[in-house]
């Protein structure tokens, strides 16, 4: 035993586990900006008077951008350096964040969420990656995992409570403004405490691949989004079919070249499109529930954007900690069996939200988030222990950019398709705006459309709630019934 530890101490000196702590600030910042807006919108709404689909589209552009653009920048980072790519990115994220954070009105603030997507794109894969360099020992790199895990899935949970403390003081581009400090301590200690780590071995970028991956993608991704929120049409349809034939066209060219950008072989382990498919599905409930319960505290309960905050803090704290004992749980357990058992409570979860209403059920709330924040915990990390062990560590970016990839492409179809989803109950429950922050603001008093819109909202709410919990039961019973090898 004294040898085994001596061992582990020799591979994973103390200077690794303070780079980590560096490595975390960019986790922290990205995947907090997946949720910090969800109680702001009320407030920015206010101020910059988007329109429905602007507002979407202010939700929705960040997910997108880094969901187009992760797989290639995992590929660039294992070529180009890691350690140079994180923080060319860290300086775009925080060039973009103060734009965001001034942004005059909906458009600026569009673009601006988008460039803080490119920059994002960079951050999660070369950050992750360079975990398997910094840590060769095995359980000391499970436990870096299980910590980078915690801090990107905890930093989902914990944007709404941040996005509550400081729209209760400051302005709503404080939520955006907040991530300039922080990545100067990236800049600043990254080059000091962080190796680098390329690898010679590989061929320069397939340029083509790039471009039909990204050319594919996103008019995809916007076809789905539009159709969810405003039905099919003769261009959508259109544009659907442009995104389908060049992804088709993606594919097929990844499996005739040597190094592709999208390494198909790894879709034929079972472990890895277990967890590729239950991170997609995962972070696309979750996403519609944060978000939906978000708009439910403030513009139902009426509560304050603090308050709302404060009643998230349970889940926050429930997703940390369970994203930090994932590992062991996988260990313990078997992967397979985890990811069933991490599933079945997300959608226990979920499901619980049924027991929320206009008048009351809070409590419901409260456990409800627990119990999904459990096992939203647990699955995303062994998600990330399943992506980086599938491949040498050379390819670590790569195999990294295809399961974060999953994460921002289950956010931004979660916000798109439940967020619709709820969005066209609402609308057909009566005659009322396009939101429910619009319907109360012109209400003008009226009680009887007041209460009756927000019951409308809420019927929304568990429409899609339960939506989730169906695709999350789904994916569990799928695995349970599937025979896997790594």
């Amino acid at each position: 035993m004294t040898r085994t530890l001596a061992h582990s101490d020799e591979q994973t000196p103390r200077r690794a586990w303070i780079g980590l702590s560096v490595l975390l600030l960019p986790v922290l910042l990205v995947s907090m900006d997946m949720s910090v807006l969800y109680l702001a919108m009320p407030t920015l709404t206010e101020h910059l008077d988007p329109s429905a689909t602007q507002q979407l589209w202010i939700l929705d552009i960040y997910g997108f951008m880094i969901a187009g653009l992760l797989i290639t920048m995992g590929n660039l980072g294992d070529r180009i350096g890691r350690r140079n790519i994180l923080l060319a990115g860290a300086t775009v994220f925080g060039i973009a964040s103060i734009v965001a954070a001034f942004a005059p009105n909906a458009a600026v603030l569009i673009a601006a969420r988008a460039l803080m997507g490119v920059g994002g794109a960079t951050l999660l894969p070369s950050s992750l990656a360079l975990i398997s360099t910094m840590f060769p020992e095995a359980r000391a790199r499970a436990t870096a995992i299980g910590v980078w895990t915690a801090f990107f899935a905890g930093g989902s949970a914990v944007g709404p409570i941040i996005g509550g403390v400081l729209l209760h003081h400051f302005w709503w581009g404080s939520v955006f403004l907040i991530n300039t400090p922080v990545l100067l301590v990236l800049l600043v200690f990254g080059p000091l405490l962080l190796p680098e780590h390329r690898s010679a071995a590989l061929g320069p970028l397939d340029l083509p691949s790039v471009v039909l991956s990204i050319g594919g993608l996103l008019p995809l991704v916007y076809a789905v989004k539009h159709c969810a929120a405003e039905g099919f049409d003769a261009p959508v349809i259109g544009i659907a079919l442009v995104g389908v034939l060049l992804l088709t066209a993606f594919v097929r060219r990844q499996g005739r070249l040597a190094e592709p950008l999208l390494d198909l072989s790894l879709f034929k382990r079972g472990l890895f499109s277990v967890a590729i498919g239950s991170s997609t599905i995962g972070m696309l409930a979750l996403a519609g529930m944060s978000y939906l319960t978000s708009v439910y505290l403030q513009s139902v309960t009426g509560r304050d954007a603090l308050q709302s905050a404060l009643l998230g803090i349970p889940m926050a704290l429930v997703v940390f900690v369970c994203a930090m004992t994932g590992g062991r749980v996988g260990r313990r357990l078997g992967t397979k069996t985890s990811f069933v058992l991490a599933l079945a409570m997300a959608a226990a979860g979920n499901v619980m939200l049924l027991g929320v209403g206009v008048d009351g059920g809070i409590g419901w709330y409260i456990a409800g988030s627990v119990v999904a924040g459990a096992g939203f915990g647990i699955m995303f990390t062994l998600v990330s222990e399943v992506a980086v062990a599938a491949v040498p560590p050379e390819r670590a970016g790569s195999a990294v950019g295809i399961s974060e990839t999953s994460f921002e492409l289950g956010n931004g179809l979660g916000l798109a398709l439940l967020g619709s989803l709820a969005a066209l109950v609402f609308r057909n429950g009566g005659d009322f705006g396009e939101t429910l922050g619009e319907t109360l603001a012109g209400a003008g008093g009226d009680t009887a459309l007041i209460h009756s819109a927000r019951e409308s909202f809420v019927n929304g709410m568990h429409v899609a709630t339960t939506t989730g919990a169906v695709l999350l039961a789904g994916m569990a019973v799928l695995i349970s019934f599937r025979k896997l090898r790594s």
